[in-house]
């Protein structure tokens, strides 16, 4: 079935319920020849640890505090953060406190 609108639209909130203690969650919410957005909700302390995408892509942080590394650099991040990272960069996400971030994954064209 076809969106009948020329649009998408989403309640990022209603996403993600709670986050179990020890967790992380993901929702991939859109997709399409272009993008992937996936919302990650992290419980405190939690980690994701270094790896690398194979398309390029961008890291916005929602709510909470962390950390991102970024080819080895370690950066504070918070509401508002924004990375744009190249495929195959190295990077991580440590979560100090509940976070929740949003994750843009732009597909290459010969996909």
């Amino acid at each position: 079935m076809s969106n009948p609108t020329p649009y998408t639209l989403h309640d990022l909130r209603a996403l993600l319920t709670d986050v179990p203690p020890d967790s992380i969650l993901s929702r991939t919410f859109y997709e399409d020849d272009q993008l992937r957005m996936v919302l990650f909700g992290f419980a405190a302390g939690q980690e994701l640890s270094e790896h690398t995408a194979a398309v390029p892509v961008v890291i916005q942080i929602l709510a909470g505090e962390g950390q991102l590394t970024l080819a080895g650099d370690v950066h504070e991040a918070g509401p508002g953060t924004w990375a744009h990272l190249p495929a195959r960069l190295p990077h991580s996400v440590r979560a100090r406190t509940p976070l929740t971030l949003l994750l843009w994954m732009f597909k290459s064209q010969s996909e």
